[in-house]
């Protein structure tokens, strides 16, 4: 790691952790996430952790060399809509059709702007970026659902990001310091969790992840398998439920604990038992993803391929133990 990157993701880690601890005396004036039938919790938490690590990311962000103003108009402007919509959520509830509809604005500002500096985005690609991101923040919002889940997820997707970027020798600072300024919210995080990410965390999170995906693509850094396969455990639950769902003519957009995650815990897993799983996944492609990118770049989506099958085996024997004690897969 060079040093500007080492002292800003410090930075950015310090100023998270005074951020989660003011946070964390601030428990009882907070918005808190009331238990009901389809969460996993039996008792109010406070659900606005994600202003620490944004607390931690933004002002070392901005202060990033790659943090150019034509950076920040690509990132930085969407970024905000999805932040103050999702904060906003937190507070008091939005409609879900103004939540979508800003989702929808960032996923094209972003695509259309990442499209006039890479000339080699065609209008099908813009369309293909707009969708990814337009998924990838309401998947990471769907996956936040048990202790430690979406933030471990962010801390080893983001390195994933930064490891890479350092070997090939391009700007690394912006994907280390979000994975640092992640780190102190997982202490409050796991289990047994003391606070949430809640929405303005985790959408802004699940946008990030997508917008730093694409944005390596378009540059040449990795090929488009490498953030799939970074990010394959969110990815690939969330959308195999939307797939399982729609298919037994669920309405699918309604909220539900029918994850595979959600099913884990529901089985027996527990918190700490559905985190340690996953939590050997995401471990398990982040690290063959950037292997691949480093040394392999060829092999890239055959490992994809292969850690799908995984998980699909994995996906598999949870619903084959659901249907054993709970029934019929729904």
């Amino acid at each position: 790691m060079n040093p500007p990157a080492l002292a800003l993701a410090v930075a950015a880690g310090a100023l998270a952790a005074m951020a989660t601890v003011v946070l964390t005396r601030l428990h009882a004036s907070l918005p808190h996430a009331a238990p009901n039938a389809r969460s996993l919790h039996t008792k109010p938490i406070p659900r606005v952790g994600g202003l620490a690590i944004w607390a931690g990311f933004i002002p070392v962000a901005l202060l990033a060399p790659s943090a150019s103003a034509m950076a920040i108009g690509l990132w930085g402007v969407p970024w905000l809509l999805v932040f103050a919509v999702s904060l906003r959520d937190d507070m008091k509830s939005v409609a879900i059709a103004i939540r979508l509809g800003v989702h929808a604005i960032a996923a094209v500002w972003f695509a259309v702007a990442l499209a006039g500096v890479s000339p080699t985005l065609s209008p099908l690609l813009v369309i293909i970026a707009t969708i990814v991101i337009g998924w990838s923040m309401n998947l990471y919002n769907f996956m936040d659902g048990s202790d430690g889940l979406a933030a471990v997820m962010a801390v080893v997707g983001f390195a994933a990001y930064g490891s890479v970027l350092l070997a090939v020798g391009e700007p690394a600072a912006l994907p280390l310091c979000l994975a640092s300024a992640i780190l102190p919210l997982v202490v409050v995080n796991r289990p047994p969790a003391r606070m949430f990410l809640g929405d303005v965390g985790a959408v802004p999170l699940g946008f990030l992840a997508a917008a730093f995906g694409i944005g390596g693509v378009a540059a040449g850094v990795w090929g488009a398998w490498f953030p799939l396969l970074v990010f394959l455990p969110f990815v690939a639950d969330a959308s195999a439920t939307l797939v399982r769902r729609i298919a037994s003519g669920e309405r699918f957009w309604e909220s539900h604990k029918s994850h595979h995650y959600q099913r884990l815990h529901q089985l027996g897993a527990g918190h700490a038992g559905t985190l340690a799983v996953f939590t050997a996944l995401m471990l398990g492609c982040a690290v063959t993803a950037v292997a691949c990118a480093c040394l392999f770049p060829q092999w890239g989506l055959a490992a994809l391929v292969a850690w799908c099958a995984v998980h699909a085996g994995v996906f598999l024997a949870i619903d084959y133990h659901w249907r054993e004690k709970r029934g019929p897969v729904s």
